[in-house]
């Protein structure tokens, strides 16, 4: 199967036709030519030792970790999959019921459609590397708090700085809010090139894989942010190469 043949089939499994009108693509490529600006995101006080922390050393800490009073109900934490030198990374928001039985962030039908979403710009689950904001399912899947963020904050920072991706693609509001250190609702956080840490990271915001499967009319939506996100990765690696 050619490259276009699997992009179609990628989004025709996300629920978008292969076109974009012509008045969607260009508004698209407008806002990426020109994104609004976006302050830089200060990074957080890191973990004790935390910049020293190297792949396996800061697995076993997650994997023992018991900072928070989610530990008690976790079958397993959440570490993060993917390619630990990916140019993409995905970040989300928290385990889910089947993440925790599994060990690994989007698994289900959510997995699938990131999948999907990933395959239409090109890349296979196991070239990006993807992570979320809390490494322990809340109870109920409940939203994360304040005090837990904060204790996973310094993990997250750490696994950025060791994939030190060209761009963070942020899947959903809570993810995006947090990561980005905003209450500012997901609908002004799309479409606009935000930055995260020293590095300057660019962060692109869309709308997380399970909101997509109750709200499918998004999807649109979500193929012009990943749009975006292409064309943003582009100008962030031009030359680099």
């Amino acid at each position: 199967m050619s490259k276009p043949e699997r992009r179609h089939a990628a989004l025709a499994a996300m629920g978008v036709t292969a076109w974009v009108p012509r008045d969607a693509a260009a508004a698209v490529e407008e806002t990426a030519a020109s994104p609004a600006p976006a302050p830089a995101v200060p990074a957080a006080a890191d973990m004790s030792g935390a910049d020293q922390t190297d792949w396996d050393s800061l697995a076993a800490a997650v994997a023992a970790c018991r900072r928070c009073e989610l530990h008690k109900g976790r079958t397993q934490t959440v570490f993060g999959v993917g390619a630990r030198d990916a140019r993409w990374m995905v970040i989300g928001e928290a385990p889910g019921q089947e993440e925790d039985r599994r060990g690994e962030p989007f698994v289900g039908r959510a997995g699938q459609l990131l999948n999907s979403m990933l395959a239409a710009l090109g890349f296979r689950r196991e070239q990006v590397y993807i992570a979320n904001i809390l490494k322990c399912r809340p109870p109920g899947n409940r939203d994360p708090r304040p005090e837990e963020v904060a204790c996973c904050e310094g993990y997250l920072q750490r696994q950025i700085a060791l994939v030190n991706p060209a761009i963070i693609l942020c899947v959903g509001r809570i993810a995006a809010q947090n990561l980005l250190k905003t209450q500012t609702p997901i609908a002004r956080l799309r479409g606009q090139r935000h930055v995260y840490g020293p590095r300057q990271t660019p962060v692109i915001v869309t709308y997380h894989p399970a909101y997509l499967l109750r709200s499918p009319a998004e999807k649109r939506r979500a193929w012009q942010d990943l749009l975006f996100a292409q064309r943003v990765y582009a100008e962030a690696t031009r030359g680099s190469g």
